[in-house]
């Protein structure tokens, strides 16, 4: 679960439960939403038992593939009001479902753009601690790669949600994963961890890297 940023406001219909802050004498209630491992690949991660996704309270995490904003909307709970989440997207419906969730949750900034082309949004992202990436295309690890030259700190994080079938249909999706790791190598990058998304996602690994 995540602590709400915008308490009373679902996203996608999840369930929303509300507690007391632990170890608190407060008597204010908190509002946590449970995060579907089923509809995020981020959440599938975490449920797997990735070591770490490297978002804390305050960070500023560059999204790319936001989507609607189901994943990004706990990724703006975990770095909270003091963090930013600027989430890229390239088709427009789930783009507007995007923007009205950031009206909720402020620390969000939607941006209607090609992941491909970080050029046309440089003059909104700063630079940044994380780079998560959903891009379910070809050359995605190259994309996320184009994206921190731009916008990650020196020693910054990424992680990469890499769908095999659409790197390569025809191959393993073992081979495909290891394929997409030497890229990062080859370019300089640290791989930390790969772990496999199942059964939550099918065929799908998640990478994280560090920059330089």
């Amino acid at each position: 679960m995540t602590e709400s940023v915008a308490p009373g406001k679902a996203v996608y219909g999840e369930k929303r439960i509300r507690s007391e802050r632990p170890g608190s004498k407060e008597t204010d209630k908190l509002e946590y939403r449970v995060w579907n491992p089923y509809r995020s690949k981020l959440g599938a991660s975490i449920v797997n038992g990735l070591k770490s996704i490297y978002m804390k309270p305050g960070s500023k995490v560059l999204y790319l593939g936001a989507a609607s904003g189901t994943t990004v909307s706990h990724v703006a709970d975990i770095v909270g009001r003091e963090g930013s989440v600027f989430a890229v997207e390239f088709a427009k419906r789930p783009a507007r479902q995007l923007v009205r969730m950031a009206q909720d949750r402020t620390n969000v900034v939607p941006i209607l753009a090609d992941a491909r082309l970080p050029n046309q949004y440089r003059l909104m992202v700063p630079m940044c601690d994380v780079i998560f990436s959903d891009v379910a295309q070809p050359d995605q690890t190259e994309i996320v790669m184009k994206n921190a030259d731009h916008f990650l700190k020196e020693g910054g994080k990424v992680l990469i949600a890499i769908k095999a079938s659409c790197v390569d249909s025809l191959a393993e999706p073992e081979a495909v994963f290891e394929a997409e790791i030497k890229k990062l190598e080859k370019a300089g990058w640290s791989p930390l961890e790969k772990l496999s998304l199942e059964p939550y996602q099918r065929n799908h690994s998640l990478v994280t890297a560090q920059f330089r």
